[in-house]
């Protein structure tokens, strides 16, 4: 029975599906443990033996979780364009120049609050984390707009907000990544386009800004349409391989748009420093994933050592 915990344990830690699919996969390779250990029972081997023995047959829980992931991992059209409506939302506002229509930024900002609150409560599938990352955009687009405040005011402001920012997009990439580490990948995804928009756009100047974004909507409508195209992408393939390269691809391509489409004078280290940023907060969710998981297993082997 220990190995057979023990084996359960392991595939979980590998499995990373939504958590009703997950569930049946585990219940359904207990039943094959089960059933295998009662045939070696009763060719002769003891229950410990048929349990280690039925488990080795079984596989290695890394290489079975493999199997299972490009196996139950494909959503359904229907949870991919869910999944990409939050940027076709935003596509769509500056296509159609609704950004200035104070009713329409409210009723997104509604429909994105109740999206994130009823897949959050619901298990967290797949589609919920486009939604929530735009959760985080006005967190961190304040930050970027106290750049703008007048003298030492700037500091002052920094000081006191940018820790508690951190605080607040770490313990929701956290609270992803223990489900996923490709998840706040893909929750993430907007951010670096958001920065680089607002980078290439004279925020200091009111009317100058509202002019550039007449200039720019089209290309900006067009910037998240490719991130829509990009969460579809995600959502239907199968290997975690292509949805990494999916991911990496699309936001490379959606950023070299933003470069050679905006007006910006950050110039070519600032666009090397934001390409950096999206490479980090693409591929750093898989880092912390393996910290906190080691993180995790640690009090499990010390209660294991405790009970022998």
């Amino acid at each position: 029975m220990p190995t057979k915990l023990n084996y359960t344990d392991s595939l979980k830690d590998y499995l990373r599906l939504d958590p009703t699919i997950e569930g049946n996969v585990v219940r359904e390779l207990n039943t094959h443990l089960e059933d295998k250990s009662h045939e070696l029972i009763e060719s002769g081997l003891s229950e410990e033996e048929a349990t280690a023995t039925a488990a080795k047959l079984l596989g290695s829980p890394r290489i079975v979780s493999k199997q299972m992931y490009e196996v139950y991992s494909q959503g359904s059209w229907r949870q991919a364009l869910f999944a990409a409506l939050p940027h076709l939302l935003v596509a769509a506002l500056f296509a159609m120049h609704f950004w200035q229509n104070t009713f329409w930024l409210v009723g997104m900002l509604g429909a994105i609050t109740g999206a994130v609150i009823y897949g959050w409560c619901h298990g967290k599938p797949a589609w919920l984390f486009p939604w929530l990352g735009y959760c985080l955009i006005p967190v961190i687009a304040v930050g970027i707009l106290l750049i703008y405040l007048p003298g030492g005011w700037v500091w002052f402001a920094a000081t006191a907000y940018v820790p508690l920012a951190l605080l607040v997009i770490f313990s929701v990439t956290k609270q992803t990544i223990r489900k996923d580490w490709l998840f706040a990948s893909l929750m993430l995804l907007p951010i670096p386009i958001v920065l680089g928009w607002m980078l290439a756009l004279e925020l200091e100047d009111k009317l100058i800004w509202q002019e550039q974004l007449f200039e720019f909507a089209s290309l900006i409508a067009l910037s998240f349409a490719v991130l829509a195209l990009t969460v579809v992408t995600f959502i239907r393939i199968r290997q975690r391989w292509a949805k990494v390269g999916a991911l990496l691809t699309l936001e490379v391509l959606t950023l070299v748009m933003i470069g050679l489409g905006g007006k910006s004078a950050i110039g070519f280290g600032g666009w090397l420093i934001l390409a950096l940023l999206a490479l980090l907060l693409l591929l750093g969710p898989a880092l912390l994933e393996r910290k906190i998981r080691e993180a995790d297993r640690k009090p499990l082997k010390l209660s294991n050592k405790s009970t022998r």
